[in-house]
Order: structure tokens, then C-alpha cells, then sequence
């Protein structure tokens, strides 16, 4: 499988980057003549990145004559004359970096999902029900732009019930991954808006806006999330936040917390909340937090989820609910998009929801990871490493810190664990500007197979107590 790394867009979007390092690929016969392409979307999963990056890079690429497409086979590199690539055409010369060639035997920094929990049978079995239905020309026309309006309203009783927000079925729109809203976001508000980021935060998200050339403001935090304060003495006008559960520190926002961040979206008229709500589905004790929200009396917060943590993140399927006052806007500027996802899977969505599918799909894969989490830390707490080690941050999401209660470095306790065959990542990754005042792991542990989770906690512990015992 093709591996690109995204960490130097230099500006450049990010289809355009991933379309040129194909067509470098291709140039100098790493990709040979004849070689076929990975799938759209098993190409987008392998790269985290959205389904349309791949479609749109490989557009450019056939439209330039790199590469052709087959009916129902894919795309296929094209032959090109040695004479005019000027290029080294040695297909051996060339190695990569350690770690993209490295597999490891647990991977503890993703945060992936239980791709054995996913309900098939029942899947299939609506999708063959839609397609043999006696009604079905409508699932070879193109899905409204803002999606189809069955998964909208399905997707609105759902946020109704679950989530306690009271929005209309045209207040969403439906679109292929978070990121692809992200760009909607931005074209709505223009370039010349300043976004807020959580320092610490999700470092892809940095790259996104980044890649979109936009201003980026990294806000600092404290055990409450955002500080308000520090936040009105910026010049941001739209913030993204994770108020339910933050990643990577796992921080719930308390409610008086929520309401100085409203006040401060509700001093201007130009201010904004971007709500990302990526896995509220997954608080494993007590009642779901209320969102941002559905406390929104002035209308100022966009709230964002995705199915890619709920389903699997080849689903690629996200939605976001626009505030009233800025769906004329949104209609203006971009209502002549076309959605990005298939009608197929929108109106199968709709139905699994509906038909009480998804509920019964996400109280399995909550009972399923609270017992994973149970067992790592009850597996913890009886290791030699107990003392020395805090847990932290474990009743929400899919991940929790492990606070090490000693002055080793990072950097040597990464090495030591990879060289067990252990990945992990650290808290201090995931600040850019303020400092990380301890060292804790963060413990993704829901994509990892339920037969190794036991032995990889013990090699983990094994190597934390070489490191500080």
C-alpha cells in the first residue's frame, strides 16, 4: 500500500500534494507503468485523509494522462516514454523512512475502532432492501447538496433524542468526513477569518486548517478546557473546540465553562463555535454531557459529528448543523455543491438509524470497550508499576492518559516501548505552542484486537518499569 506523510504541505492543499507525490512516484518508476492504484476509499483509510483528497488527486493525475481507469476494475498507472521523465528510472533506488516500514505488534497511539463489532448481516440486509424496493429511481439521481433528506430527518430525531438538541432537518448537511467540513467552514467564512485551537489538540487538525491557508491561534488550557480569558485578549473569532470530551487530555468542559465561551461567541457577531463532537456516542458511565449546543441561545455554534468513530472510518460519512442564522449564507456560497457521499449509503444510514439498528450498534460497542478499559486498568493497577503510574481521564471516549509519576523523558520511554514493539504517543506531541508539564501516555485502545490487548499491556508495563524502577 502507498504511504504518503502530510506533515509538509507548505501551504499546498492537501489533494494537490498527494497528487504530486503520485505523479513523482510514477516518474521515477517507484509506481511502474501498468501498476494498479489502491481503491478511493482503501486508499483514503490507509492515509486518514477524506475520500475526495484521493478522488480529487486522482482526477488531476488521469486528466494529465498519469494514470487511466478501467470500468469496474480502478485506476492503472499509464506507460510513459523514458526519454521525456527525466527521471531516475531505477525502481530500486529508493528506501523508506523506519517508521513507515515499521509494524508493530500493538499500536497504542490511534484511535481506531472494533472493526469485528460492525453489523454486517444487518447491513447488507438493508441495502439489499433499498435496492430491490419497488421505488428505487431515486437512488440513481444525485443527492441533494446537502444530503438526502431521509438521513437528515433520521439524523435530527437521533440528535433529539440522544443528544437533547432541537434542530430541523435543513439545518444539516451531510458530507464525506469531518475534514471536507472543515473546507466547507472555512469557504464559508472566508480566509480572512482567525481560527482558535486547542493547545494541547488533535495535531491533524493543525495541519488541515493550515493546509487551508488560514490563521491559526492555539489557545491554552487549564483542567476547565479553554481559558476565556486568554481567549478574549486574541483576535479569534471562530474557536474549535471538543467540550464533551477533549482529545487528547479527555477534559469535559463543565457548564459554567460553556456559558463564559457562548458569552464570548455572543460579544460579536462575527464569532463562531465550531462544536466537534467526534465521539460523544462513547461516554462509558453515567449520562451523555449535554452539548454546546443545545444550551445555544444565540445561535452562534456549529456542532460537527461523524459515523467514521460510531461505524468505521471507511463510512467517510460526517454531518454538521449550522445555526439557523447562517443557512441563507451557507445557501448563497456554497449551496451549488454537490454531496459527497453516495445515495446508497445515505438512505442504508437512514434506515439503520430508524429502524433502531445504530442505537442497539453503539450500546454494544459501549458495553464492549468499557470492559476492554476495565480489564487494561485493573491489569495496571495489580502491575509493579502501580505506584508509580496515575490514572487518568477514563469514564469518557475511547482513550485515557496514564500519568508516569517520574521525570523520565518522553522520548526515551517511546523508543524503549517500540523497541518491544509497543507504539505510543505522549501528551507533550500534542502541544505547539504552551509546555507540557508531565508525562503521560495516551492510551488509545479501542482499535486493538481483544487477543493481544493483554499482552501488550504486560510488555508496556514491562517497559515503563525498566525505565523507572
Amino acid at each position: 500500500m502507498l504511504t504518503y506523510s502530510f506533515d509538509n504541505l507548505n501551504g499546498e492543499s492537501m489533494y494537490e500534494y498527494l497528487y504530486k507525490c503520485i505523479r513523482d512516484d510514477i516518474l521515477s518508476r517507484k509506481i511502474r507503468a501498468g501498476e494498479k492504484l489502491p481503491s478511493k476509499r482503501v486508499f483514503a483509510k490507509n492515509l486518514d485523509v477524506s475520500v475526495i483528497t484521493v478522488e480529487n488527486a486522482y482526477s488531476q493525475l488521469a486528466s494529465e494522462g498519469y494514470i487511466y481507469s478501467l470500468p469496474k476494475k480502478g485506476y492503472f498507472v499509464s506507460k510513459i516514454n523514458d526519454d521525456f521523465s527525466g527521471r531516475n528510472a531505477n525502481p530500486n533506488n529508493y528506501s523508506l523512512p523506519d517508521e513507515a516500514a515499521k509494524e508493530y505488534f500493538v499500536d497504542f497511539s490511534r484511535n481506531l475502532v472494533a472493526h469485528e463489532l460492525f453489523p454486517f448481516t444487518v447491513w447488507t440486509r438493508l441495502l439489499r432492501e433499498i435496492t430491490l424496493s419497488e421505488d428505487r429511481s431515486h437512488l440513481l439521481k444525485s443527492a441533494p447538496a446537502s444530503g438526502v433528506g431521509e438521513l437528515k430527518i433520521a439524523i435530527a430525531r437521533h440528535l433529539y433524542a440522544f443528544r437533547g438538541m432541537n434542530v430541523l432537518p435543513e439545518q444539516i448537511i451531510i458530507g464525506a468526513g469531518t475534514e471536507y467540513m472543515y473546507g466547507l467552514i472555512i469557504k464559508l467564512f472566508g480566509r480572512d477569518s482567525i481560527f482558535g485551537l486547542e493547545d494541547p489538540g488533535y495535531t491533524k487538525l493543525n495541519r488541515i486548517y493550515a493546509g487551508n491557508d488560514v490563521t491559526i491561534r492555539f489557545l491554552e488550557m487549564d483542567d476547565g478546557g479553554i481559558i476565556v480569558p486568554g481567549l478574549e485578549d486574541t483576535d479569534v473569532n471562530i474557536v474549535h473546540t471538543s467540550p464533551s470530551h477533549h482529545y487528547p487530555t479527555g477534559i469535559v468542559m463543565p457548564i459554567s465553562r460553556r456559558y463564559e465561551l457562548l458569552s464570548w461567541a455572543k460579544k460579536n457577531e462575527n464569532r463562531y463555535i465550531i462544536e466537534d463532537d467526534y465521539d460523544c456516542e462513547f461516554r462509558l458511565y453515567g449520562k451523555p454531557i449535554p452539548s454546546l449546543q443545545s444550551i445555544d441561545a444565540a445561535d452562534k455554534v456549529i456542532y460537527i459529528n461523524t459515523f467514521s468513530k460510531s461505524l468505521a472510518p471507511s463510512f467517510r460519512i460526517s454531518y454538521m448543523v449550522l445555526p439557523k442564522s447562517l443557512l441563507p449564507v451557507y445557501r448563497q456560497k456554497l449551496g451549488f455543491y454537490s454531496c459527497t457521499v453516495s445515495a446508497f449509503e445515505q438512505y442504508t444510514l437512514a434506515e439503520f438509524i430508524n429502524q433502531g439498528y445504530f442505537e442497539k450498534h453503539i450500546n454494544r460497542m459501549r458495553n464492549y470497550y468499557r470492559s476492554r478499559q476495565n480489564a487494561i486498568i485493573q491489569q495496571i493497577k495489580q502491575s509493579i508499576i502501580a505506584p508509580y503510574v496515575t490514572i487518568q481521564q477514563k469514564n469518557e471516549g475511547l482513550h485515557f492518559l496514564l500519568k508516569i509519576n517520574s521525570d523520565i523523558s518522553d522520548e526515551r520511554l517511546i523508543r524503549h516501548a517500540r523497541e518491544n514493539g509497543i507504539n505510543i504517543a505522549c501528551l507533550s506531541a500534542f502541544y505547539t505552542e504552551h509546555s507540557c508539564r508531565e508525562h503521560s501516555i495516551v492510551l488509545n485502545y479501542s482499535g486493538v484486537e481483544a487477543e493481544k490487548c493483554e499482552k501488550a499491556i504486560e510488555i508496556l508495563i514491562k517497559c515503563i518499569a525498566e525505565e523507572i524502577m
